[in-house]
């Protein structure tokens, strides 16, 4: 699949355009510009319309070209200008309170950087970008520095200059990612930490987990909910009353997210999911998307064998050629959901899930390492709430309360 250039390169390379123009009054259409994973990157630039702009600035453009990776970003305009700083408004009082969102270089002094229209504002400590501060991350920050600064030195320029950054419409996209969760307020963020955009990057996904759980950390929280995606989220909303504010979507990373969360101190993890995900994590699988393996049916099956076996018996009980016909039967289906009610239709539903939902919950106390206190509750779309663990009903008590 065709890669793609991030953020953070696209911003280098308008910067870089905007930079020419001000500096020697060059128009250059191929901007060149060096990646922090290394090698270099040529990319198109052009002047923004209108050509100057109602701040008597002039902008220049990169499109982004994100690959065939599935980024909200794609093909959004990327926009630069470079001004010099004896141009702004001398009133130092005023100065010193735009100077505030003014990020500066140890290397090149005579750069300051910002952000402007559709480039997020960081709200909250734990990120890259202190709060206050646009949200233009440490890695395409000195890209940028680095690309104009190189430039200013090799033209002998003097005096100091002001880099300003926007994306048009990039509040509209924001809205669709996971930075206003993050409290990354009024737009996008300048990301990328290699320079190019791999399709359907794993790093990138983990990364952001790391990143929210680490804020929470952050804020003081020793408390977390873990979901892996939007189901787990309403279901947290509808049918347990806790609001979705709280909950971190984990995606199919249960076992990274755990481990992050453990690195994190967090002491309590409520772990709400679908069961067609979860019954993989019974089986020890780490990572839930379907091409590491598919043995829900086998998992299932197990877990009716092993309640058939326990101490405790099967409310309505199976000969073994019952149980054996069930477990064919469980095996043939191509659905959770499926398997479920054939155990509802035995009257054996609720044992067997019983079973399931404390696999999942001892596989993730393994992963944990014992150092936190994990809670598991599965649930499907069909059947409601299947399974919780035996502390489950008093930490989601404890959640509620919070939010009184």
């Amino acid at each position: 699949m065709r890669s793609g250039y991030t953020t953070g390169t696209c911003a280098a390379a308008a910067v870089l355009a905007a930079a020419w123009h001000t500096f020697a009054g060059r128009d250059s259409s191929r901007c060149q510009v060096e990646l922090p994973g290394g090698g270099k990157a040529e990319i198109e630039a052009r002047r923004a319309e209108p050509e100057t702009a109602a701040d008597g600035c002039v902008w220049f453009s990169v499109k982004k070209d994100a690959g065939d990776d599935p980024d909200i970003t794609d093909g959004a305009l990327i926009q630069a200008a470079v001004e010099p700083l004896e141009k702004r408004e001398q009133d130092d009082r005023g100065r010193e309170r735009e100077e505030g969102l003014w990020y500066r270089s140890e290397e090149y002094p005579f750069l300051f950087l910002t952000g402007g229209p559709g480039i997020g504002v960081v709200t909250r400590p734990g990120l890259a970008c202190p709060p206050g501060f646009y949200a233009i991350n440490p890695v395409p920050r000195t890209m940028i520095f680095r690309t104009a600064g190189q430039l200013y030195r090799s033209l002998g320029m003097r005096g100091d200059y002001l880099i300003r950054i926007r994306i048009p419409g990039g509040e509209a996209l924001a809205e669709k990612t996971f930075n206003p969760k993050l409290g990354i307020c009024g737009g996008l963020s300048v990301l990328g930490t290699s320079g190019i955009v791999r399709p359907m990057s794993e790093e990138a996904l983990t990364e952001t987990i790391r990143l929210e759980i680490h804020m929470r950390a952050a804020a003081g929280e020793n408390s977390l909910i873990l979901v892996p995606g939007n189901y787990g989220e309403r279901f947290l909303k509808e049918n347990l009353g806790i609001s979705p504010k709280w909950a971190v979507h984990c995606s199919n990373f249960v076992a990274f997210s755990i481990r992050t969360a453990v690195r994190e101190n967090m002491k309590h993890i409520l772990f709400t999911g679908h069961m067609g995900k979860l019954v993989k994590v019974a089986g020890g699988a780490p990572n839930t998307h379907s091409r590491y393996g598919d043995r829900r049916m086998e998992i299932l099956a197990e877990s009716l064998e092993r309640t058939a076996q326990g101490p405790e018996r099967m409310q309505k009980s199976l000969s073994r050629t019952d149980l054996e016909d069930v477990k064919r039967q469980i095996l043939a289906c191509n659905t959770v959901d499926g398997a479920i009610g054939i155990l509802e239709g035995k009257g054996i539903r609720e044992p067997v899930m019983a079973d399931v939902t404390e696999r999942i919950r001892e596989q993730m106390d393994r992963w944990g390492g014992g150092k936190t206190e994990i809670q598991v509750l599965t649930f499907s779309e069909v059947y409601g709430i299947l399974g919780m663990s035996s502390l489950c009903g008093l930490m989601i008590e404890k959640w509620r309360r919070r939010q009184r």
